[in-house]
């Protein structure tokens, strides 16, 4: 009973994103929307990370089976992306070089807040 409690909870949250998706006229994602209800409701406490955790556990276990597909798709697709493998290859690692520097900065940056916070109690 606790599992279907959990994937209700979750589905009902990605049921609410699809609502909001149709609802809302902008250009966002449902499973954003999904993600932000369920940031929302985890913060302001209303939701327990335990209410949710065993099968967002199994979820994310699962998750590189999901992947499987599109990597399928992208074999399947070689032929086309042969003629912009160099722009995409250098798209690729730029983008990733400054996501890992953008998220660096920003872990260093809540780290050194954090720091100080704690220096002056």
């Amino acid at each position: 009973m606790k599992y279907l409690k959990e994937v209700t909870i979750i589905f009902g949250i990605t049921m609410l994103g699809e609502f909001l998706n149709y609802l809302l006229p902008f250009p966002v994602p449902s499973g954003v929307y999904g993600l932000f209800i369920l940031l929302l409701l985890l913060c302001t406490g209303a939701l327990h990370t335990e209410d949710v955790a065993e099968v967002g556990d199994f979820f994310l276990d699962t998750m590189p089976i999901m992947f499987i597909p599109a990597g399928v798709g992208l074999l399947d697709s070689v032929q086309e992306a042969e003629s912009i493998l160099v722009p995409l290859t250098v798209i690729t690692v730029i983008s990733t070089v400054f996501v890992m520097v953008a998220t660096g900065c920003v872990a260093q940056s809540i780290i050194r807040r954090k720091n100080k916070g704690g220096a002056k109690a």
